[in-house]
Parts: structure tokens; sequence; C-alpha cells
């Protein structure tokens, strides 16, 4: 139908439907389509910035890590503990 291959009248038969709601369906799909292409580039864009995000999470997550360390080595708690 959207491709313009047969007349709506004859896809209206051949599938019992009303030629109306074929030209109602039709007209919601060619509004609808340029929509549907510009989520998926926002989708992308947001799972950049997720994955962005999460690097620098992981990223303090290492340096904090590491500092704990460091102040447990100075403090001596991980010698009591351990």
């Amino acid at each position: 139908m959207l491709r313009e291959e047969k007349p709506i009248s004859q896809i209206a038969t051949a599938h019992g439907l009303h030629p109306n709601m074929l030209h109602k369906w039709k007209a919601q799909a060619l509004e609808g389509l340029p929509g549907l292409f510009e989520e998926r580039d926002s989708t992308g864009a947001l799972k950049a910035a997720h994955e962005q995000q999460l690097t620098e999470f992981y990223a303090q997550i290492g340096r904090l890590t590491t500092q704990l360390r460091w102040l447990k080595g100075k403090s001596g708690i991980e010698h009591v503990q351990g």
C-alpha cells in the first residue's frame, strides 16, 4: 500500500477492508515514519551517554577503592581485622 503498487481499492477488496480505513492507516503511517528514525537516533545518543557515564563510574570506583586500601594501610585497620 505504501509503495502504491496496487490501488487502495484493490487492496481493500483483497483483505475485506473498507478503503477509508486503508487511507487512514496510510496517512498515520506516513505521518509517523519519520519519528521512528528520529527516536532510533536519540536512542543511540542515549546509549552512548549511558556508556560514557558507566565508564566514569567505574573509574571513580577504582579511585575510591585505591584510596580506601591506602587509608586502611595507613591506619592499621587492615592488620587488626585481617
